[in-house]
């Protein structure tokens, strides 16, 4: 499981990021909340730990623009503001969970074992006769089952988990082929290898913005 964990306190955080390292977990942590979306692009998390009372961008206007995006990764709001008007709110804004400091970190941890539980138990899409098992990599369409190539299904699963908005070639391109000098033309290449074997336009192209798979 690999956490993102947005928390200015120095000490705090490098604490928080060993123990969960200790238990396993891979931990990206950033203590500039301006680099959020940054590390977003290049790099996916199953979990988001996420601190509110931070200078620049506070945690709430995070997690507000991350949900316009339509990324649903799971987010778990870890601050000292335990009013019941900022859980509210957060709630409201697309928050997952909400932990009050001070807290004990194997609270912590169960809580964002929880989340990824929910989250790999709703790994089975369908999307009209498209159905696709994140967990155990598998795709069928109308029934059948689809044989992909590894980059490919990077690229499906990336597609659909992020499905409903346009992702662009280089964020594709992070996610699937990360440091290698490849460029766009791969990645039309792939896409239309995907094409081959989905229903035509289940995978949507726009000049400028990228690919979209329809939500």
């Amino acid at each position: 499981m690999k956490v993102l964990l947005v928390e200015d306190d120095r000490l705090l955080g490098r604490s928080v990021k060993e123990y969960l390292e200790s238990e396993g977990l891979v931990v990206d942590w950033i203590y500039d909340s301006r680099e959020f979306f940054d590390i977003l692009g290049v790099s996916l998390h199953d979990v988001i730990v996420l601190d509110l009372m931070m200078p620049h961008v506070c945690g709430e206007e995070l997690l507000k623009e991350l949900r316009s995006r339509g990324d649903s990764t799971p987010i778990l709001i870890l601050t000292a503001k335990g009013r019941l008007e900022d859980k509210e709110r957060c709630f409201s804004l697309g928050a997952d969970d909400y932990l009050v400091k001070p807290f004990e970190p194997k609270e912590l941890l169960l809580r964002i074992r929880a989340l990824h539980r929910r989250v790999v138990r709703e790994q089975r899409v369908r999307v009209g006769s498209v159905e696709v098992d994140l967990s155990k990599e598998k795709v069928w369409v109308d029934g059948r089952e689809v044989r992909l190539s590894r980059k490919e299904w990077l690229l499906l699963k990336y597609l659909i988990e992020n499905r409903g908005r346009f992702v662009s070639s280089e964020e594709l391109l992070n996610y699937v082929w990360g440091d290698e000098p490849v460029g766009d033309d791969v990645v039309r290449a792939h896409i239309k290898n995907l094409r081959r074997v989905l229903p035509y336009e289940f995978i949507q192209s726009q000049k400028g913005r990228g690919y979209r798979i329809e939500a």
